[in-house]
């Protein structure tokens, strides 16, 4: 782990170097993939306050989502996407996955309607731009939000999964979805379970790759438990981490379980 992280800080130079260039102002994160020839950066940009919710404090939604492959030689690719007439990125920063495993980076980004909440969308390259290739469903009113907690072969079956809890500060509820061809189809859910504070710029969790599978943390709706769950098919395997100090949950390791 140390390694990795000592390596994406060595590219990170070059990498904001690219990502300032003629798009606007970043918000949010960045995420960084490596690969043998360069690296892709994830981002959003364009900031605006015109949705007003601020579930994630002082951090500013975005207008677009970008894409950008960096060579090692310094080079830049770009794409992007447009939140959408009436919508923008409410989120924390893009999540670069392959969902095919075609080798070609995919994004998972939270998109929230100004009239009917969040949704959560996966993105593929297309040609020159950025499209839409499946969506869940919006929550369905206005400022309520979605927060991602794991992504990828949750189950170790091929299929790719995406989970997330929906209404982390009111309804509480975990729910997994499964990629068939260009939808995402419900597969479980949990009640119960959170993984955000109203006004954090994060979202809390961890995901793992353990001895059994993947797993990921999340916290009870008390927020004073830590919580390690795997997809197991269509079902959830939950299993209590316990406390941390004075009583609340720290995030955990999810491969303790």
């Amino acid at each position: 782990m140390r390694a990795v992280v000592v390596g994406l800080t060595m590219m990170a130079g070059p990498a904001m170097a690219c990502i300032g260039q003629g798009e606007g102002s970043q918000t949010g994160g960045v995420q960084l993939q490596p690969g043998p020839s360069g690296f892709y950066a994830a981002f959003y940009g364009s900031p605006t306050d015109i949705y007003g919710h601020d579930v994630l404090g002082r951090a500013r939604d975005g207008l677009t989502l970008h894409l950008r492959f960096v060579s090692y030689e310094g080079g830049c690719r770009d794409w992007v996407v447009q939140s959408g007439d009436g919508h923008v990125f409410e989120d924390t920063r893009p999540r670069i996955t392959d969902v095919d495993s075609d080798g070609r980076p995919e994004l998972v980004a939270v998109r929230s309607s100004l009239t009917q909440g969040a949704q959560l969308v996966v993105y593929r390259i297309d040609d020159d731009r950025l499209t839409p290739l499946a969506a869940t469903p919006y929550i369905g009113t206005r400022h309520r939000w979605l927060a991602p907690a794991a992504w990828g072969d949750l189950d170790g079956d091929g299929a790719w999964e995406v989970a997330y809890v929906d209404r982390p500060h009111l309804a509480k509820v975990l729910r997994v979805w499964r990629l068939v061809g260009d939808e995402l189809r419900p597969v479980a859910s949990l009640e119960g379970v959170t993984n955000h504070a109203i006004g954090q710029p994060f979202i809390e969790g961890i995901q793992a790759d353990c001895l059994d599978g993947v797993r990921f943390t999340l916290r009870d709706a008390a927020r004073t438990r830590t919580l390690s769950v795997a997809l197991r098919g269509d079902v959830l395997d939950v299993r209590d981490l316990g406390t941390g100090t004075n009583g609340h949950a720290t995030l955990g390791d999810p491969c303790d379980a």
